[in-house]
């Protein structure tokens, strides 16, 4: 299902998509990748197309909306998971939110500072807690949360409708046990997921 905004009323776009729960269901994320695939083609152009350079420069826009899973994803993924074993948060500075995006993307007074205190330093202290439980990991999978919604633009938020997610699953093998990490937030920029809040 898809809510579209109508009207000054709308705040933001939400894609709402109904899946099978993704414990023990490995065909979820292919679900939930057919049901923004289709939403795309209902609207229109994919967010490919759109640009914030212009027509021909060929870059996605700020907001534009990222595929569920691709192999860049999932390779960002799996530094993600290499990070946390390894309490090493540089592992994964490709999966977490760009600083320089941050600072001009929030309307803040002191974009930085928001940065450090609520993304990085946030990032690195969950990091380093999940690594207590990740010694050894074998990577299996990312699966974005069952709701993609579009942010609206507010004060003291972001200045463009990005597009987030809540819930994101990141399966691992560890001693012959599947276990998973929920990832709180992760939001899209220029076409690519990445983590805005790890737990």
């Amino acid at each position: 299902m898809i809510r579209r905004p109508s009207g000054k009323s709308a705040r933001g776009l939400v894609v709402g998509l109904s899946l099978l729960p993704v414990i023990g269901c490995r065909s979820a994320p292919g679900t939930v990748k057919a049901a923004v695939d289709a939403a795309l083609k209902d609207g229109g152009a994919a967010p490919e197309a759109r640009t914030s350079a212009g027509p021909n420069s060929g870059a996605p826009a700020d907001d534009a909306i990222p595929a569920t899973s691709s192999d860049e994803l999932t390779s960002r993924a799996r530094h993600l998971l290499e990070s946390i074993a390894k309490d090493d948060v540089d592992l994964a500075s490709d999966i977490l939110f760009p600083r320089a995006a941050w600072l001009t993307l929030r309307d803040s007074v002191d974009p930085a500072k928001e940065w450090d205190q609520s993304v990085d330093r946030l990032f690195r202290r969950a990091l380093h807690g999940l690594s207590r439980h990740a010694d050894g990991a074998r990577f299996v999978s990312l699966d974005l949360g069952h709701t993609v919604l579009q942010e609206p633009v507010k004060r003291h938020g972001w200045k463009k409708p990005l597009w987030s997610v809540h819930g994101s699953r990141l399966t691992y093998v560890e001693g012959g046990h599947t276990r998973t990490i929920i990832i709180r937030e992760m939001t899209a920029w220029r076409g690519a997921w990445y983590v805005t809040r790890l737990r």
